[in-house]
Parts: structure tokens; sequence; C-alpha cells
């Protein structure tokens, strides 16, 4: 079993930045593909940003593209997602997600087995 850890969130005025961090513990002897993904309230979970196991790869939704960066530390099994020129709609809870059996990235909530707790990012307008 896989548990992530996420951690970074919090309140900033648009226009700032935050870095969320995901950290894996448990049984994570192979490298996972890895993911971020959000939810605003009343609204369905949405795919944010996607790493390969290399780190060499990786993907965005198009209203991130440009402001969003998704890196990972193959050392310390840690991912990240560094947010900047943060907007009110990008308001919402942030789950780090990880899966074994990917072998590419995916934006589907569906194909991650293991997912954080979710550590909550608001932006004030």
């Amino acid at each position: 079993q896989v548990q992530l850890a996420e951690s970074g969130g919090g309140l900033v005025q648009a226009g700032g930045s935050l870095r969320l961090s995901c950290t894996p513990s448990g049984r994570t002897g192979r490298e996972m593909i890895m993911g971020w993904f959000r939810q605003a309230p009343g609204k369905e979970r949405e795919f944010v940003a996607g790493i390969s196991r290399s780190g060499s790869s990786t993907s965005y939704a198009d209203s991130v593209k440009g402001r969003f960066t998704i890196s990972r530390d193959r050392a310390k099994s840690t991912a990240y997602l560094q947010m900047n020129s943060l907007k009110f709609e990008d308001t919402a809870l942030y789950y780090c997600a990880a899966d074994f059996r990917l072998v590419e990235i995916s934006s589907a909530v569906n194909d991650f087995d293991y997912w954080g707790q979710g550590t909550q990012v608001s932006v004030s307008s």
C-alpha cells in the first residue's frame, strides 16, 4: 500500500505563488506516474498536471499551461507543483495521485490507484 502526503497549500492573493509537495510512503519500491488534480466546490475533480516516472515528460491542463510547473525529485520520490500567477478560479482542493501500472501520463481520475487527502489552495481576488 502507498500513502501520499500533500503539503504547501494556503491562502494567497491573486497573482501570487504557492508550491505544493507530494511525498509517497509505504510500498514505494518502484517509481510511479504522478499527477495533480483539483476539485472546486460543486465541480468534478479535474486534471491539472502529470509527470512521467523519469520526470522527462510532463502534461498540463490548458487552464494552467504557462503558469504551473510539475517536477519531481527522484531521490526523494517527491513531486512538486509550482503555481505562479494564481487566479481566483484556481481555488480548489488539490490532490496528488500516483499509480504503478500506468506507462504514460494520464489525465483520467479513474486511472490512478493512490490519492492523497488533499491540500486547500485559496486565491483571493
